[in-house]
């Protein structure tokens, strides 16, 4: 018979015996369960109107477009170069006076750049002056005398065939006509030749006054005051020969070395792009202008000359470094339409589709996608995005159209008020 001691055992837990494990498992089954459906209920009220979810964002990147479909069949390197460009000096040989310009200066056609001493031009135009006026008294006295002359010639003519004067001195007074009139056509001459003296002294005059040829920047000025100037380089080491150097920025563009084996791709109009090593984001569209008809021997190059359609842009100067494609300029069959590039973690399936949700006002808006290449992590959709537009990496299944989200910048940095 069982006594109260064993009854009282018997019900006693044993806590060293292990509890089964199939009750282990669903108790963590249960627990997980119960989690996620919380975890859904609380992003279901976020999306749906409650604290809007934040998301990390990324920008589309557009790639190509419908002008830049020709591709590069040469590369070739060079150098910016004005077609227009001048030292610009003193067609005399003289003291520099003043001097009008500055490097980076601009100038007019014609603008006075610089003034020579004109001391010497001054005395010859006065000299020419003086001879000017002196030729024209010598003709007015001359033809007072042969004023006088053809009278007496008329009268002692008329005498002569009355035979009341000798036909002899009708004659002389003829020949003295005759001589005045050939010392007036003379007197004429020479003043006409002192009328061309005075005008080359005031050519001379004005050459000492240094104008601009064209209209330019100043890049260079080789001359200052008192120094003395001349076109010939006269006088040794102290003469300078130019005034300063001009250069027409409408006239630059690239001169390029193309090698002879790969000449035969260069053709006269060819589409060009030019990147400057100062610029290299800068792509400045262009065309062949010529390919000079000579090679350098040494080199095995052949020149080619390259327009840039930037004309006037302060940024490109002469002796720039440039780096020319020549683009093919036959047309695809089949344009490719332009596209964007988006990471690949922005993309996921809704419904059997390839979607992004673009941020839109505060808003998760969900964009049906053409989707093209894979480039490395990223993807190139062909439509359904813009270039520029952020889309949402990583959107979770939960994420729905419309839903209110707060967009950050994949790297920027995390917000403690966020936890």
């Amino acid at each position: 018979m069982t006594s109260n001691a064993d009854l009282l055992n018997s019900l006693k837990i044993d806590r060293s015996a292990p509890p089964p494990r199939a009750s282990r498992r669903r108790l963590w089954i249960a627990l997980a369960v119960a989690g996620a459906v919380v975890l859904a209920l609380a992003a279901g009220f976020a999306l749906r109107g409650g604290r809007p979810a934040r998301v990390q964002v990324a920008e589309a990147t557009a790639i190509g477009n419908g002008a830049a479909a020709a591709a590069s069949v040469l590369d070739a390197s060079g150098y910016v170069v004005a077609r227009r460009m001048a030292t610009v000096s003193a067609k005399v040989t003289g003291k520099v006076r003043e001097v009008l310009i500055e490097e980076g200066q601009k100038v007019a056609a014609g603008q006075v750049l610089a003034r020579l001493d004109p001391v010497d031009a001054d005395a010859q135009r006065q000299l020419a002056a003086s001879q000017l006026a002196a030729a024209r008294s010598q003709i007015g006295s001359v033809q007072a005398q042969l004023k006088q002359a053809e009278a007496d010639a008329v009268r002692l003519s008329a005498l002569a065939a009355q035979q009341l004067v000798s036909r002899a001195q009708a004659e002389q007074a003829i020949s003295q006509r005759d001589a005045l009139r050939a010392q007036l056509a003379t007197a004429q001459r020479n003043a006409q030749v002192a009328a061309d003296s005075l005008r080359i002294a005031d050519n001379g005059v004005d050459n000492t006054v240094v104008r601009a040829p064209f209209a330019g920047v100043i890049i260079a000025k080789a001359a200052q005051p008192g120094e003395i100037v001349s076109p010939l380089s006269a006088g040794g080491g102290f003469t300078r020969t130019g005034i300063g150097t001009v250069v027409d920025m409408d006239s630059l563009e690239v001169e390029v070395e193309v090698g002879e084996a790969y000449i035969g791709r260069v053709r006269p109009g060819m589409p060009t792009q030019t990147v400057l090593n100062a610029y290299q984001d800068w792509k400045i569209p262009g065309h062949v202008i010529a390919i000079i008809p000579a090679a350098d021997r040494g080199k095995a190059t052949v020149k080619v000359r390259v327009s840039l359609d930037a004309k006037g842009d302060p940024r490109i100067v002469p002796d720039m470094g440039a780096r020319v494609s020549f683009l093919d300029e036959t047309p695809a069959p089949a344009q490719r339409t332009p596209g964007v590039l988006v990471p690949a973690r922005a993309i996921t399936a809704r419904g059997g589709k390839d979607v992004a949700f673009v941020v839109q006002d505060g808003k998760a808006v969900q964009r049906a996608l053409t989707l093209g290449r894979t480039l490395g992590d990223d993807r190139e959709v062909l439509s359904g995005l813009a270039g520029g537009e952020q889309v949402v990496l990583d959107p979770p299944e939960t994420l729905a159209d419309g839903a209110r989200v707060a967009a950050a910048r994949e790297d920027a940095p995390a917000d403690a008020n966020d936890e």
